[in-house]
């Protein structure tokens, strides 16, 4: 074999260039000697480079967002996150560079997912109410899936930590905008009361949105009897409350159509 690699190695020119051998084959034979060199070379580059993807990044986000709710911006830590993960600290920094690209990547993603969902209700085929509805519905859930996290942020934002500050500042009128633009339209339709649109948006939140994290934050405090407390996961907390109180609220500001 070596002396086969040898002979056909008489075939091709080699020469020397930036710190790196160059091959160009001089004969017909040196043409495949050229492909078994350059075969040999990916071989070996492809077995010796380390491979640091492997969903490794998937982990990490989805270990993120398990830890955010409890510890915070402020308090996630990336040991403890990466041995959440079953990771080794080397693959955090090679995937996300810094604890606050992180946060923002795992804080964007939850929040995109949602937003897209929202943008769908925004759609001519539907009434102008069951658009509203629909909307109202993706964002209530959202709160109430990501509850614990949206108390922790609200509560980090107020209390001047600039991260979760700056993602509530870029996000929050995103959604308010488009729940606007469907208000604006059902106001036009004649399917709700004719009233300043902030106005309306204050009334929907306060509905919708407020008893979320008011009972969410006294929930995580745990300031009430355990009775209570059950009472308040059922008839505010559950899905089921949260569509009974949107209906009430469309209710509420429904036109009087006589």
């Amino acid at each position: 074999m070596v002396c086969a690699l040898l002979d056909f190695s008489k075939s091709i020119d080699m020469w020397h260039r930036d710190g790196a051998w160059l091959f160009r084959a001089a004969t017909p034979r040196g043409l495949l000697f050229a492909a078994m060199l350059d075969a040999v070379i990916i071989l070996v580059c492809n077995n010796s480079m380390v491979r640091p993807s492997q969903n490794i990044d998937k982990l990490l986000l989805a270990a993120g967002a398990e830890l955010l709710p409890v510890t915070g911006c402020k308090g996630l830590s990336v040991r403890q996150l990466v041995e959440h993960a079953g990771v080794n600290l080397g693959m955090f920094h090679y995937h996300f560079k810094s604890k606050d690209n992180f946060i923002r990547t795992v804080l964007e993603q939850t929040y995109e997912e949602m937003f897209s969902a929202l943008v769908l209700q925004v759609s001519e085929v539907h009434s102008p109410m069951e658009s509203l509805r629909g909307a109202l519905r993706v964002l209530g859930r959202f709160g109430r899936k990501n509850r614990v996290l949206m108390v922790t942020l609200v509560s980090e934002a107020m209390a001047g930590e600039a991260l979760p500050a700056a993602f509530l500042r870029a996000n929050l009128p995103r959604h308010i905008k488009i729940i606007a633009a469907l208000v604006a339209r059902a106001q036009r339709d004649g399917s709700i009361v004719k009233a300043p649109v902030p106005a309306v948006l204050a009334f929907l939140m306060g509905s919708v949105a407020a008893p979320l994290l008011l009972g969410s934050a006294i929930a995580q405090h745990g300031v009430l009897p355990p009775e209570t407390a059950a009472l308040i996961e059922k008839s505010v907390l559950s899905e089921r409350a949260l569509d009974q109180r949107i209906e009430f609220a469309l209710r509420g500001l429904a036109a009087d159509r006589k």
